[in-house]
Parts: C-alpha cells; sequence; structure tokens
C-alpha cells in the first residue's frame, strides 16, 4: 500500500543565495520579459572542447570536474582549459540515455549516478589529492536498485541547502511507477549524504521525496529554500516545477498545466521543440536553464515565473547543464555527440560566460 505522509514535511530552510553572477553575464538576466529578447550579451568563451557525451558539472574547491556518459569517466579541468582523467566509474553500463550521468561533491566525496546491469545508483567516493593530481578512491553505495531502461532514467544529483542528497529519478518507460510510491521511478528522492532515510521526509521510512515525475532532469534551489526541477514531457509539454514534499507532479494521468486539484501544476511549460529543459543553475535574481531539443539558454526571473526569455538560440546546438564557477561566471556544458545532436568542431565543449 502506498506510504501515508508523515507529520513532518521536509522543507529545506533558507540558505546564502549563490554569489551573483558577473555583470557581463547579468546584462542579459536582469530584464527577462515574456518574449525572447536580442539584448547584447557577449559570446561565451569555448573554455574547453573535444568532451565525449558530457553531462554534468560539479565543483570540488573551485575545480570543475565533469561525467562523460558513454566513457565513464570523471575529468578535472584545469585553469587552462586542458583535461585530465581522474578516474573511471567502476561497471557503467551505457546505453540511449543511460550511462555515467549526474555528479555532486560533497565533504571531499565524489557522487555519481550511473546506470550499471543492475539498474541506476548513487556511489560515494572519497576524493585525494591537489588540483592537477586529483584522484579517486574506493566506492560506497549510496542507493541502487533505482529502474534504468535506454530512456527516461533521470540522473541529477545534487546537495540541497538542507545538507540532503536529492536524486532525479526517471520512469525508464514504466509510466505507472511514477505514481507508485514504493517504486523509485518517477520521482525526486532525498536522503542522507550516506544514503539514510531523514526522518523528516514526507513519507516515512522512504527516500521518495516528489512523485509523478516522467524525466525530472535538473534541480536547483533559491535563497529562500524553494526547489526548482526541470522535467522533460513526452510530446505536448515540458516542465518547470516547483517542489513540495510529498507532491504529486501528476505523471502519466496529467503532462502540462492540468488545474487538476489532484495534482501540482508547473509553473511554467514550453513545447519540447524549444525546450527539452536540462540541467539549471539559480542566481540572485533568476533561473537558468540548459535545454536540449531547443539548442537555447533560458532565463526565469524569480520575481515571475510564468516569464522567460532566451539567449544562445541554435548557436551552440544542444545545451544539457548550466552551473556557476569561480566568480560568478556561467559554465554551459553542449550535448551535440550523443547521437541526437550535430557535433560542430571542437564539440562537445564547455562554454564560460563572464571572465572572473
Amino acid at each position: 500500500m502506498p506510504l501515508a505522509p508523515s507529520s513532518a514535511a521536509a522543507r529545506p530552510p533558507r540558505r546564502a543565495v549563490l554569489a551573483a553572477a558577473s555583470v557581463l553575464a547579468l546584462m542579459a538576466l536582469a530584464s527577462c520579459s515574456t518574449e525572447p529578447t536580442a539584448t547584447s550579451v557577449p559570446a561565451p568563451e569555448s573554455f574547453v572542447e573535444g568532451l565525449d557525451v558530457p553531462w554534468s558539472i560539479a565543483f570540488h574547491d573551485g575545480v570543475a570536474l565533469v561525467s562523460e556518459r558513454d566513457s565513464g569517466r570523471v575529468l578535472e579541468i584545469a585553469e587552462d582549459g586542458e583535461t585530465r582523467e581522474v578516474g573511471i566509474i567502476d561497471g557503467v553500463t551505457p546505453g540511449g540515455e543511460g550511462g555515467l550521468l549526474g555528479l555532486a561533491v560533497h565533504d571531499g566525496e565524489v557522487y555519481s549516478y550511473s546506470t550499471a546491469r543492475s539498474g541506476n545508483r548513487v556511489e560515494r567516493r572519497p576524493l585525494s589529492g591537489a588540483p592537477g593530481d586529483l584522484s579517486l578512491g574506493a566506492a560506497t553505495t549510496v542507493i541502487d536498485g533505482i529502474p534504468a531502461a535506454g530512456n527516461h532514467n533521470g540522473g541529477r544529483i545534487a546537495f540541497g541547502p538542507d545538507g540532503m542528497l536529492y536524486v532525479t529519478t526517471g520512469d525508464a518507460g514504466d509510466r505507472e511507477s511514477a505514481q507508485d510510491l514504493d517504486s523509485l521511478g518517477g520521482k525526486i528522492l532525498r536522503l542522507t549524504p550516506t544514503g539514510g532515510i531523514p526522518d523528516d521526509n514526507p513519507f516515512e521510512g522512504s527516500p521518495v521525496y516528489s512523485y509523478g515525475h516522467r524525466n525530472p532532469q535538473g534541480i536547483a534551489w533559491d535563497a529562500e529554500g524553494r526547489m526548482f526541477a526541470t522535467e522533460f514531457g513526452q510530446d505536448t509539454w515540458d516542465e518547470l516545477n516547483v517542489i513540495e514534499p510529498g507532491g504529486d507532479y501528476g505523471w502519466p494521468a496529467v503532462e502540462g498545466i492540468a488545474e487538476d486539484s489532484a495534482f501540482i501544476d508547473p509553473v511554467q511549460q514550453w513545447r519540447p521543440d524549444a525546450a527539452s529543459p536540462s540541467g539549471m543553475a539559480v542566481t540572485g535574481s533568476d533561473i537558468v536553464i540548459a535545454n536540449l531539443r531547443g539548442e537555447r539558454l533560458r532565463i526565469v526571473p524569480l520575481d515571475d515565473l510564468t516569464a522567460s526569455t532566451e539567449q544562445f538560440t541554435g548557436e551552440f546546438g544542444r545545451l544539457r547543464d548550466v552551473v556557476v564557477g569561480a566568480g560568478g561566471t556561467f559554465w554551459i556544458l553542449t550535448n551535440n555527440t550523443d547521437g541526437r545532436g550535430s557535433p560542430a568542431e571542437g564539440d562537445d565543449r564547455i562554454l564560460r560566460l563572464g571572465r572572473d
């Protein structure tokens, strides 16, 4: 039987907001409207090139780490843009959308979400050495048994302002699993850093934080502790959601804004050919979203979640991830070598906007 919500619904507390992006980048972000704008923005610098199906960027003491989906490699990025292999995640079974996906760093350990023969899993590994000589240690499993398939694997992991680990999972092609609270598919999970179930999770004894998701791809928080998630729809609507503990986001009964009181509607929706929203970041005033099929960076102002502005549409192909780096720079990860894009010379790459 489905678990009943516990009396204490876990809401992340307030935290200090990410450092504001550089003035150059915020020239675009400060003036969002409901229509695309031609605001003059400096062209991003092609900072790193020659990546093989990259998926996620995470930072360790200011050093960028990048995951490669099919090779299973974790790379560190030097200050001059050169790459070096930190380690290979053992047992990765790439195929379709599966492989080595999300990365996160917490207390000197690298957390990875990857597809193995037995399903998707999250592992943690100690990271040792100095920049230029970093290496990964032995793996400890955080959670496994997450449904896997050729598509809809979720894969984004991040630590919230409450210090807990949040994990997005897809329905792995089993649509009904998204509504099954006994399944890990089609959910956002919340765990302690070692894989325990927090006492204040919304469903007692369960890692499930929210459900009714098809394939959530990005998560981030603002200064007030609000949690946001991007989600791939099927044929009609992709979504931006505000995540509530214990919330049901409707899949597969509904897609996009349904105005059905049984479900939580997205705050914004887009046609898939203009979106496929993936990784996201939050600055002091905006949500910034990387889009795959839509091949654009989308900016949503925090003070009007129904509005958006677009930048770089079609200029760099598919965009998989966006993060805020040192000095408030934006790091944008392209994803044109994954079999669905049209790689240009130098792809895949990290684009950097705003010099620190």
